[in-house]
């Protein structure tokens, strides 16, 4: 009987590890499913075949505002009397305004997903956070909402969970800076990053960036009106004892003004150089791109002069050479002084991926642009229409045609960078068609123009000084009947078509 227990229990603990293990299977299967059910709500297949992330646009219809996917579905209906905010055009997560009067001024605020459930619940508003880039382009935070309890305010992440408590007047952004955030209270501003963690707490009277990058830290002042430098480690890196600090940096260098000259200091606050410049423009690792008597040059940082203070305006290009103005016109000089590209150019650009200048010029009132390498010599002249830093090519109309360059400047077919196309722009006694990766004729010669495949498969074409669209197939979605002159920028969704202005970048049901 003894042995016979003990042999039972023996079976009843293998049982359970059986037992355990089919669960454990179980649940693996679950998740599993519920992984690839996750993945496929953000993605799907495109006409290539390749699965590829959803993307989300607004869109105005009938005096109303909805959403739409990449591939022109509609996602949220257009019932909603104010724009759709899209923060993430990657992420299901929509602001929109309603109960709107118009009066008083008084609104109601939502973030929904693309089941037109609310994410963000609890709040009195609900609102993304624009910012802006130099050209005054509009962009959003990522992953972050500004949301309002009882007047204050706080922050919410796009699952809907309290990242800030709402205990601040207002928050806002330091403009073209990501990840950072003015917090405000009683007066007094500090700063947050996009998860909610306090940088600087609300101490100080004004708080601004260095440069374009959160990571060189921020100019603060306090409430004597005296300036100094914290870290986005929270680090001090200057006291608040300079009656000014420019917001460039290079080499732990900056620039400051202490009784009342500007002086070149150290991240120690020791005087590096002083009595050399009236006004310092920007720092490029030793030398210094320095005004006096109303002119720019360049020294370095024993006061030696570089490049004499003979121009209107100097900006960095690559380590030794400096794109210039003089008498309205562009040049490039190098570290030496001398003059390496004619005052003759309209603009110029440096590409510092590929290490060459884009000079725009005029002649005979037609603007053209050479591309120029890093020896000064033109290889490519045209029109650039495209520089693609992360695919390292550029799209340029010379003789009368769209070619495509690597960075090397070699000609390449427009299948070697735009991978994920169907179809491929091409031109042929002066009308355009599309072909397909191996050449083949898909969409026949006959129109006067047209764009390339977007990333959502759409391409326009343009006959008789009209738009319509293609898809990803060549099947004519939108025959080509609207007048889309006044249009910066041509680009469709399936049946719709990108405004006006293509910094508002909503599309329009035509």
């Amino acid at each position: 009987m003894a042995r016979r227990a003990r042999r039972y229990e023996a079976d009843s603990k293998l049982n359970v590890k059986k037992i355990i293990a089919v669960i454990v299977f179980i649940l693996v299967v679950v998740m599993f499913i519920i992984g690839i059910k996750f993945l496929l709500s953000n993605h799907t297949e495109s006409a290539s075949g390749k699965v590829e992330t959803v993307t989300y646009y607004t869109v105005y219809d009938n005096g109303k505002w909805g959403v739409i996917n990449s591939y022109g579905d509609i996602v949220i209906e257009a019932t909603y009397d104010d724009m759709i905010v899209i923060p993430d055009s990657t992420k299901a997560v929509f602001v929109c305004l309603y109960d709107i009067n118009y009066g008083d001024g008084t609104y109601k605020s939502k973030a929904i997903n693309a089941k037109g459930k609310e994410i963000v619940q609890g709040y009195e508003k609900v609102e993304a956070i624009a910012n802006y880039d130099e050209s005054k382009n509009i962009w959003y935070e990522n992953n972050v909402l500004k949301v309002q309890k009882n007047g204050k305010y706080g922050l919410c992440d796009f699952s809907g969970k309290e990242i800030l408590p709402c205990e601040y007047d207002n928050i806002d952004t330091i403009k073209g800076i990501t990840n950072s955030l003015l917090i405000s209270k009683d007066g007094k501003y500090g700063l947050c990053d996009n998860s909610g963690n306090i940088i600087i707490e609300p101490n100080y009277t004004k708080i601004e960036n260095i440069e374009d990058d959160y990571k060189n830290g921020y100019i603060v002042v306090n409430t004597e009106g005296k300036y100094g430098i914290i870290g986005f480690d929270k680090s001090t890196i200057l006291e608040c004892n300079y009656e000014e600090i420019k917001g460039i940096y290079s080499n732990n260098l900056f620039v400051v003004k202490s009784s009342g000259k500007y002086i070149l200091i150290d991240n120690q606050g020791q005087t590096v150089l002083e009595n050399a410049f009236d006004d310092v423009k920007d720092i490029n690792g030793d030398y210094i791109i320095a005004e006096k008597g109303g002119k720019i040059g360049v020294i370095d940082i024993y006061g030696q002069t570089k490049i004499g203070f003979d121009y209107d305006e100097i900006r960095v290009a690559s380590t030794d050479n400096y794109i210039a103005k003089k008498n309205d016109k562009y040049g490039i000089v190098n570290i030496n002084g001398e003059e390496k590209l004619a005052f003759d150019a309209i603009d110029i650009s440096y590409v510092s991926s590929g290490d060459f200048f884009i000079a725009d010029y005029l002649e005979n009132e037609n603007l053209i642009s050479r591309v120029i390498d890093s020896n000064f010599e033109t290889k490519i002249t045209g029109i650039v229409s495209e520089v693609n830093e992360e695919k390292g090519y550029l799209r340029v109309y010379t003789e009368d045609n769209y070619k495509y360059y690597n960075f090397k400047f070699e000609e390449k077919a427009s299948s070697t960078f735009l991978t994920t196309n169907t179809l491929f722009l091409s031109k042929k006694d002066g009308k355009y068609g599309f072909v397909d990766k191996d050449g083949n004729v898909v969409v026949d010669y006959i129109y006067d123009d047209a764009t390339e495949q977007n990333s959502s498969g759409y391409a326009a074409i343009k006959k008789d000084g009209l738009w319509g669209a293609i898809d990803a197939k060549g099947k004519v979605v939108v025959e080509p009947e609207y007048n889309l002159d006044n249009n910066t920028k041509i680009d469709f969704i399936s049946t719709w078509h990108l405004c006006e202005d293509p910094n508002a970048n909503y599309y329009l049901d035509v």
